[in-house]
C-alpha cells in the first residue's frame, strides 16, 4: 500500500448510514479529499462490504477505535485490512501488546493511535493521558496519531513527542475546531464531516477548507 495522498489533506468523516448514500457522497467528493473515514453505524447498517466498495473509490480508514485483548484485535484488523481498509484507529490506552498487534495485524495497512478525544468528555481520562499512549504508540511502531483539532494546543504537545509521524485531527466543523488552527499547530491531515458532505455543495465546501489549509503552507 502506497502512503495516503496528502492533496487536500482533508479526511471525510462519512458518518452515513445509507449505503447508497455513502457511496454516492463519496464519489462526489473524489479529488476533493484525500480519505474517508468510516465508522461502526456505517458497517452496521450497511455491512463490511462497504469497506471494499468505498477503498475502490478512495483510502479508507476504518475508525473503529479498537480496543481489546491482542487476540481480538488481530481478529479485528486483519480482517479490516482484507476488506480493503488502508488504515484502522485503535485507542492506545489497552497498552503495547494490544497496540503492537494492532500494528503486526494490518501489514501494509497503517494503524492511527487515539492520544486523546476530541468531544468535552476527552478531559476526562484520554487528555490525562495522552503523553504516555503517544509514547507507547511510538514504541508499538504506528504509522500516526490522533489528536483533537478542539484542542490544537494538545496537537502541539503530541508533535514535541512523535517527531513526523502524521497526526489527523477530528472535530473540525460541527465540534467547533478550526482546520487552520489544527494545521498550525502540527496536524497533517484534518478530520471533516458533516460540515462538508450535509452542505449544499460539498465540493465547494471541501476545496474553501483545502485553500485555507493550503494557506497555512
Amino acid at each position: 500500500m502506497t502512503d495516503m495522498k496528502m492533496d487536500t489533506r482533508i479526511v471525510l468523516a462519512l458518518d452515513e448510514i445509507d449505503t447508497e448514500k455513502a457511496i454516492s457522497i463519496t464519489k462526489d467528493l473524489v479529488g476533493h479529499i484525500d480519505a474517508v473515514k468510516i465508522n461502526w453505524p456505517l458497517i452496521l447498517t450497511a455491512g463490511p462490504d462497504i469497506i471494499t466498495k468505498l477503498s475502490k473509490l478512495t483510502d479508507v480508514i476504518c475508525d473503529f477505535k479498537v480496543a481489546d485483548i491482542p487476540n481480538t484485535v488481530d481478529l479485528i484488523v486483519s480482517n479490516t485490512v482484507k476488506k480493503g481498509a488502508s488504515a484502522v484507529i485503535v485507542h492506545a490506552f489497552t497498552g503495547a501488546d494490544s497496540l503492537r498487534t494492532a500494528v503486526e495485524s494490518a501489514g501494509d495497512a497503517e494503524i492511527y493511535a487515539v492520544t486523546e478525544m476530541s468531544h468535552p468528555g476527552g478531559k476526562t481520562f484520554t487528555a490525562l493521558h495522552a503523553e504516555e499512549m503517544a509514547k507507547i504508540g511510538i514504541n508499538c511502531g504506528v504509522s500516526g496519531f490522533i489528536a483533537p483539532a478542539t484542542r490544537p494546543d494538545r496537537i502541539t504537545v503530541i508533535r514535541t513527542i512523535i517527531g513526523d509521524k502524521k497526526i489527523l485531527s477530528p472535530g473540525v466543523g460541527a465540534q467547533g475546531g478550526s482546520a487552520t488552527s489544527a494545521i498550525k499547530a502540527g496536524a497533517d491531515y484534518i478530520i471533516v464531516g458533516r460540515s462538508i458532505y450535509k452542505a449544499n455543495n460539498p465540493k465547494i465546501v471541501a476545496d474553501t477548507i483545502a485553500n485555507e489549509i493550503r494557506n497555512v503552507f
